[in-house]
């Protein structure tokens, strides 16, 4: 086999892979979430299968701006839990983690001390919790 052979048939091995390497879209099931704090509102649009999800949250704080950005994470049981990349108040990007605890229909979010772990934030072993929530989302129906 000649260098040029190899090169090609290298070039379509990898087309190939990278091809089939992206997860469907198609399996996913779009559900919007709203949930009012005091004069806080909240926004969670996801795109859930049974592993994974992402979407789109966005937190309207009263009189004062707002967070915006996309989130993603994977699905054990009844929680999700991934991370929340966002501009806050029209400044800098963030990234923090976050969970929801998915009950009644609801989402339940967590807290927790957060903390980092190769560079990615994360909660602290130990410290997520659900009780006295800032927000609890319930679905919207179209």
């Amino acid at each position: 086999m000649n260098k040029n052979s190899f090169l090609f048939l290298l070039l379509i091995m990898i087309s190939v892979i990278s091809c089939n390497s992206k997860e469907d879209k198609n399996g996913y099931q779009e559900v919007v979430y709203r949930a009012v704090h005091q004069k806080d509102t909240a926004i969670l649009v996801l795109n859930i299968n049974e592993k994974r999800f992402f979407g789109r949250y966005e937190i309207l704080y009263h009189q004062i701006g707002k967070d915006s950005g996309d989130v993603r994470g994977d699905i054990k049981g009844d929680t999700l839990r991934g991370d929340f990349h966002y501009i806050s108040n029209g400044g800098s990007w963030k990234r923090i983690p976050l969970a929801f605890l998915k009950k009644d229909n609801k989402l339940i979010s967590g807290n927790g001390v957060i903390g980092t772990y190769m560079s990615l934030p994360c909660f602290i072993q130990g410290t997520l919790n659900y009780n006295e929530p800032r927000f609890v989302f319930e679905e919207i129906k179209k």
